[in-house]
């Protein structure tokens, strides 16, 4: 029996894509998921249409927050209500390639590692590839993941069966790059896979690429957070500085 999957897609005034994102997840080649779509209080249409996908197809399940409180809380408000025996994430302007589940569990099974990754496209808002394909390396540990995180939140996928759900710290930023950390600490490396599995489409005047919006959210993340010390925190930003501006040079 294949077990199910459970995808947790933060929304936040994304009528504009996340029909796009949804028919990316129905097109699977595997069938057994429940896609948990967290609304983030929008203030246009994009509750109407994922009301309107769920009524039509069962597996995709909605919430709404009660107030505006960001990705964050809304992704722990997906992880809360999952059932599925592996978990993976989704946000609301990203596209999945059709094999992606299929071969991310197929990829444990091989690996016998119950987290891994993929490598994805990177578009503009209209899905042209104005940048390079991620890459990805084949491995990661903790301190890899510390000096920048190359596990996207639209390739995570996380056997829970054998790792089990945790949630997303409430911080301001970097939620997920704390999630992962805290799967890090308790298995020797993540495994990615090479193949572009997705596209991730990258937005005008997004903070991700904002470096010097992110340098006090990251050193607060690093320094407060993760409790690295003074001067390791140091160390680790500037390796942090350096490959982000790598990831983005093409």
């Amino acid at each position: 029996m294949n077990k199910l999957v459970s995808i947790i897609t933060p929304t936040y005034n994304s009528a504009k894509y996340i029909a796009e994102t949804i028919q990316s997840v129905q097109n699977q080649t595997y069938s057994n998921w429940e896609m948990l779509i967290v609304d983030d209080c929008s203030t246009d249409e994009t509750l109407a249409i994922v009301k309107e996908k769920s009524e039509v197809d069962s597996r995709i399940k909605w919430f709404k927050l009660d107030k505006n409180s960001g990705p964050g809380l809304a992704r722990n408000k997906g992880i809360e209500n999952a059932k599925g025996d592996f978990m993976t994430f989704l946000d609301a302007d990203d596209i999945w390639f059709p094999t992606f589940i299929e071969n991310s569990i197929k990829t444990i099974k091989e690996v016998n590692i119950p987290f891994v990754f993929s490598s994805y496209k990177r578009s503009d808002e209209e899905l042209n590839f104005v940048y390079s394909d991620f890459i990805v390396p084949q491995k990661v540990n903790y301190l890899d993941i510390l000096k920048t995180n190359s596990i996207s939140c639209l390739t995570a996928f996380i056997d829970v069966s054998q790792l089990g759900k945790k949630n997303m710290p409430l911080i301001k930023k970097r939620q997920d790059m704390g999630l992962w950390l805290q799967y890090l600490k308790e298995i020797p490396y993540a495994y990615g896979i090479q193949e572009t599995q997705a596209i991730y489409r990258i937005r005008k005047n997004s903070l991700s690429r904002n470096k010097l919006a992110l340098l006090k959210y990251q050193w607060e993340f690093y320094y407060k957070y993760e409790k690295l010390g003074f001067f390791m925190s140091i160390y680790i930003m500037l390796c942090w500085m350096y490959n982000g501006y790598v990831k983005y040079r093409n």
